[in-house]
Protein backbone atom coordinates (compact mmCIF):
# COMPACT_ATOMS: atom_id res chain seq x y z
CA UNK A 1 0.00 0.00 0.00
CA UNK A 2 1.26 3.21 -1.01
CA UNK A 3 2.39 5.84 1.59
CA UNK A 4 0.84 9.46 2.12
CA UNK A 5 2.87 12.11 -0.16
CA UNK A 6 3.32 15.89 0.99
CA UNK A 7 3.57 18.75 -1.59
CA UNK A 8 4.51 22.17 -0.82
CA UNK A 9 5.02 25.03 -2.69
CA UNK A 10 6.58 28.18 -0.79
CA UNK A 11 5.65 31.37 -2.70
CA UNK A 12 6.09 35.11 -2.10
CA UNK A 13 2.80 35.32 0.00
CA UNK A 14 2.36 31.94 1.32
CA UNK A 15 3.36 28.38 1.95
CA UNK A 16 0.78 25.87 -0.14
CA UNK A 17 0.41 22.37 0.90
CA UNK A 18 -1.54 19.34 -0.23
CA UNK A 19 -1.26 15.73 1.32
CA UNK A 20 -2.11 13.08 -1.35
CA UNK A 21 -2.11 9.39 -0.75
CA UNK A 22 0.58 8.63 -2.92
CA UNK A 23 3.50 10.18 -4.88
CA UNK A 24 2.20 9.60 -8.45
CA UNK A 25 -0.37 11.86 -10.98
CA UNK A 26 -4.02 10.89 -10.15
CA UNK A 27 -3.46 10.49 -6.04
CA UNK A 28 -6.17 10.90 -3.71
CA UNK A 29 -6.12 14.55 -2.41
CA UNK A 30 -6.69 13.71 1.31
CA UNK A 31 -6.06 17.34 2.91
CA UNK A 32 -4.73 20.74 2.16
CA UNK A 33 -4.35 23.90 3.38
CA UNK A 34 -2.56 27.40 3.20
CA UNK A 35 -0.58 29.59 5.56
CA UNK A 36 1.27 32.99 5.69
CA UNK A 37 4.72 33.33 5.55
CA UNK A 38 4.27 34.78 8.91
CA UNK A 39 2.78 31.90 10.34
CA UNK A 40 4.99 28.90 8.72
CA UNK A 41 5.28 27.60 12.64
CA UNK A 42 1.90 27.23 13.39
CA UNK A 43 1.90 23.98 11.25
CA UNK A 44 3.28 21.41 13.39
CA UNK A 45 0.84 22.10 15.98
CA UNK A 46 -2.13 23.40 13.94
CA UNK A 47 -3.33 22.11 10.73
CA UNK A 48 -0.28 19.04 10.93
CA UNK A 49 -1.05 18.11 13.98
CA UNK A 50 -3.77 15.15 12.95
CA UNK A 51 -2.56 14.05 9.36
CA UNK A 52 -1.25 11.34 8.80
CA UNK A 53 2.65 11.00 8.32
CA UNK A 54 4.06 11.02 4.50
CA UNK A 55 5.88 8.53 3.52
CA UNK A 56 7.93 11.26 1.64
CA UNK A 57 7.79 14.72 0.61
CA UNK A 58 8.91 17.16 -2.36
CA UNK A 59 8.50 21.74 -2.62
CA UNK A 60 9.24 24.26 -4.31
CA UNK A 61 10.49 27.49 -2.81
CA UNK A 62 10.68 31.07 -4.12
CA UNK A 63 10.60 32.68 -0.83
CA UNK A 64 14.19 32.37 -0.03
CA UNK A 65 16.64 30.09 2.03
CA UNK A 66 15.43 31.36 5.06
CA UNK A 67 11.40 30.56 4.77
CA UNK A 68 12.90 26.94 3.25
CA UNK A 69 14.63 26.07 6.46
CA UNK A 70 11.23 27.29 8.65
CA UNK A 71 9.17 24.92 6.83
CA UNK A 72 12.10 22.03 7.11
CA UNK A 73 11.53 22.72 10.88
CA UNK A 74 7.87 22.17 11.02
CA UNK A 75 8.34 19.14 8.83
CA UNK A 76 11.31 17.77 11.14
CA UNK A 77 9.00 18.42 13.94
CA UNK A 78 5.52 16.62 12.48
CA UNK A 79 7.09 14.08 10.77
CA UNK A 80 9.49 11.87 10.36
CA UNK A 81 9.97 12.57 6.89
CA UNK A 82 13.31 13.80 4.81
CA UNK A 83 12.28 17.41 3.60
CA UNK A 84 13.36 17.60 -0.36
CA UNK A 85 13.16 20.43 -2.58
CA UNK A 86 13.12 21.12 -6.57
CA UNK A 87 15.90 23.12 -7.83
CA UNK A 88 15.19 23.96 -11.74
CA UNK A 89 17.53 21.61 -14.26
CA UNK A 90 18.62 21.55 -18.09
CA UNK A 91 15.91 18.98 -18.39
CA UNK A 92 13.45 16.91 -16.08
CA UNK A 93 9.84 15.18 -16.42
CA UNK A 94 9.47 15.64 -20.28
CA UNK A 95 10.82 19.65 -20.01
CA UNK A 96 13.48 20.85 -21.48
CA UNK A 97 14.92 24.13 -20.08
CA UNK A 98 15.76 26.93 -22.09
CA UNK A 99 16.99 29.14 -19.66
CA UNK A 100 20.08 30.70 -20.29
CA UNK A 101 21.21 29.90 -16.56
CA UNK A 102 18.83 26.63 -16.16
CA UNK A 103 19.16 26.81 -12.10
CA UNK A 104 18.03 30.72 -12.04
CA UNK A 105 14.88 29.76 -12.86
CA UNK A 106 12.25 29.98 -10.47
CA UNK A 107 11.34 26.42 -9.66
CA UNK A 108 7.51 26.91 -8.79
CA UNK A 109 7.79 28.17 -12.93
CA UNK A 110 9.55 25.58 -13.86
CA UNK A 111 7.16 22.84 -11.60
CA UNK A 112 4.30 24.55 -13.08
CA UNK A 113 5.50 23.63 -16.95
CA UNK A 114 6.06 19.87 -15.71
CA UNK A 115 2.10 19.86 -14.16
CA UNK A 116 1.07 21.55 -17.19
CA UNK A 117 2.68 19.56 -19.86
CA UNK A 118 0.99 16.39 -18.34
CA UNK A 119 -2.03 17.34 -18.27
CA UNK A 120 -1.64 18.55 -21.79
CA UNK A 121 -0.46 15.47 -23.25
CA UNK A 122 -3.37 13.62 -21.19
CA UNK A 123 -5.98 15.84 -22.78
CA UNK A 124 -4.57 14.69 -26.75
CA UNK A 125 -1.79 14.98 -28.53
CA UNK A 126 1.15 17.64 -27.86
CA UNK A 127 0.98 21.04 -28.51
CA UNK A 128 2.85 24.46 -27.75
CA UNK A 129 2.04 25.83 -24.14
CA UNK A 130 1.50 28.90 -22.64
CA UNK A 131 1.70 28.49 -18.98
CA UNK A 132 0.80 31.53 -16.68
CA UNK A 133 1.04 31.88 -12.89
CA UNK A 134 -0.94 34.39 -11.10
CA UNK A 135 0.45 35.56 -7.50
CA UNK A 136 2.27 38.39 -5.95
CA UNK A 137 4.17 38.54 -9.57
CA UNK A 138 3.09 37.25 -12.69
CA UNK A 139 4.57 34.89 -14.85
CA UNK A 140 4.06 33.64 -18.59
CA UNK A 141 6.21 30.58 -19.79
CA UNK A 142 6.18 29.33 -23.61
CA UNK A 143 6.74 25.75 -24.23
CA UNK A 144 7.08 24.37 -27.75
CA UNK A 145 5.20 21.24 -28.34
CA UNK A 146 8.32 18.91 -28.00
CA UNK A 147 8.35 20.53 -24.54
CA UNK A 148 11.52 23.09 -24.62
CA UNK A 149 11.06 25.94 -22.39
CA UNK A 150 11.35 28.67 -25.14
CA UNK A 151 11.26 31.45 -22.82
CA UNK A 152 9.19 33.54 -20.15
CA UNK A 153 7.79 37.30 -19.17
CA UNK A 154 8.11 38.54 -15.16
CA UNK A 155 5.39 41.33 -14.65
CA UNK A 156 4.38 42.30 -11.23
CA UNK A 157 0.92 41.12 -9.70
CA UNK A 158 -2.30 43.06 -9.34
CA UNK A 159 -1.13 44.39 -6.11
CA UNK A 160 2.72 45.25 -6.38
CA UNK A 161 0.81 47.43 -9.81
CA UNK A 162 -1.26 49.31 -6.86
CA UNK A 163 0.85 49.97 -4.39
CA UNK A 164 3.27 50.92 -7.03
CA UNK A 165 0.96 53.93 -7.83
CA UNK A 166 0.15 54.55 -4.42
CA UNK A 167 3.43 55.47 -3.74
CA UNK A 168 4.37 57.32 -6.63
CA UNK A 169 1.16 58.81 -7.25
CA UNK A 170 -0.59 61.57 -4.92
CA UNK A 171 -4.39 61.15 -4.07
CA UNK A 172 -4.75 57.10 -4.71
CA UNK A 173 -5.27 55.50 -1.82
CA UNK A 174 -8.50 54.17 -2.98
CA UNK A 175 -10.26 50.80 -2.16
CA UNK A 176 -10.59 47.98 -4.73
CA UNK A 177 -12.52 48.03 -7.64
CA UNK A 178 -14.14 46.15 -10.63
CA UNK A 179 -12.91 45.02 -13.85
CA UNK A 180 -14.99 47.37 -16.46
CA UNK A 181 -14.84 48.12 -20.50
CA UNK A 182 -14.97 52.04 -19.37
CA UNK A 183 -13.92 52.70 -16.06
CA UNK A 184 -15.46 55.77 -15.02
CA UNK A 185 -13.93 55.90 -11.33
CA UNK A 186 -10.60 55.88 -10.03
CA UNK A 187 -11.33 52.23 -8.23
CA UNK A 188 -12.71 50.70 -11.58
CA UNK A 189 -9.75 52.30 -13.27
CA UNK A 190 -6.58 51.12 -11.10
CA UNK A 191 -8.49 47.61 -11.07
CA UNK A 192 -8.87 47.46 -14.74
CA UNK A 193 -6.05 48.57 -15.65
CA UNK A 194 -3.72 46.13 -13.53
CA UNK A 195 -5.87 43.05 -14.82
CA UNK A 196 -5.40 44.65 -18.68
CA UNK A 197 -2.01 45.10 -18.64
CA UNK A 198 -1.48 41.37 -17.46
CA UNK A 199 -3.59 39.94 -19.74
CA UNK A 200 -2.46 42.08 -22.46
CA UNK A 201 1.47 40.54 -21.97
CA UNK A 202 -0.13 36.89 -21.61
CA UNK A 203 -1.76 37.74 -25.13
CA UNK A 204 1.51 38.93 -26.45
CA UNK A 205 2.90 35.96 -25.60
CA UNK A 206 0.46 33.90 -26.51
CA UNK A 207 0.48 35.48 -30.40
CA UNK A 208 4.62 34.62 -29.90
CA UNK A 209 4.22 31.53 -29.83
CA UNK A 210 1.32 30.78 -32.39
CA UNK A 211 3.55 32.75 -34.67
CA UNK A 212 7.03 30.40 -33.64
CA UNK A 213 5.32 27.41 -33.57
CA UNK A 214 2.74 27.43 -36.43
CA UNK A 215 0.33 26.19 -34.06
CA UNK A 216 -2.52 27.28 -31.44
CA UNK A 217 -1.10 27.00 -28.42
CA UNK A 218 -2.95 25.14 -25.00
CA UNK A 219 -2.97 27.82 -22.64
CA UNK A 220 -3.02 27.09 -18.69
CA UNK A 221 -3.58 29.31 -15.56
CA UNK A 222 -2.81 28.78 -12.44
CA UNK A 223 -2.25 30.81 -8.88
CA UNK A 224 -4.05 32.34 -5.99
CA UNK A 225 -5.24 35.38 -8.07
CA UNK A 226 -6.16 33.20 -11.44
CA UNK A 227 -9.29 33.24 -11.12
CA UNK A 228 -9.56 37.05 -11.19
CA UNK A 229 -7.65 36.92 -14.59
CA UNK A 230 -9.04 33.70 -16.32
CA UNK A 231 -12.35 35.54 -17.22
CA UNK A 232 -11.35 38.60 -18.95
CA UNK A 233 -8.78 36.79 -21.64
CA UNK A 234 -9.28 36.24 -25.07
CA UNK A 235 -9.21 32.63 -25.90
CA UNK A 236 -9.73 29.78 -23.69
CA UNK A 237 -7.35 29.27 -20.96
CA UNK A 238 -7.49 26.03 -18.70
CA UNK A 239 -7.43 27.21 -14.69
CA UNK A 240 -6.04 24.94 -12.49
CA UNK A 241 -5.80 25.85 -9.19
CA UNK A 242 -3.45 22.60 -8.53
CA UNK A 243 -1.09 22.96 -11.23
CA UNK A 244 2.35 23.15 -9.16
CA UNK A 245 1.08 20.32 -7.03
CA UNK A 246 0.13 18.26 -10.10
CA UNK A 247 3.77 18.81 -11.32
CA UNK A 248 5.26 17.78 -7.80
CA UNK A 249 3.50 14.31 -8.32
CA UNK A 250 5.08 14.24 -11.46
CA UNK A 251 8.55 14.66 -10.51
CA UNK A 252 7.84 12.44 -7.69
CA UNK A 253 6.74 9.62 -9.76
CA UNK A 254 9.69 10.49 -12.39
CA UNK A 255 12.59 10.39 -9.66
CA UNK A 256 11.14 7.09 -8.01
CA UNK A 257 11.41 5.32 -11.21
CA UNK A 258 15.36 5.98 -11.18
Amino acid sequence: MASPFLAIDIGNTRLKWALYDGAHPGAALQASGAEFLDHIERLADGPWADLPAPGSMLGCVVAGDTLRRRAEEQIVERFDCTPRWVVSSPGEAGIVNGYDHPTRLGADRFVAMIGARHRMLAQGPARPMVVVLIGTAVTVEAIDASGKFLGGLILPGHGIMLRALESGTAGLHVPTGEVREFPTNTSDALTSGGTYAIAGAVERMVQHVRSHCGEEPACFMTGGAGWKMAPVMNGHFELVESLIMDGLLVIARERAAL
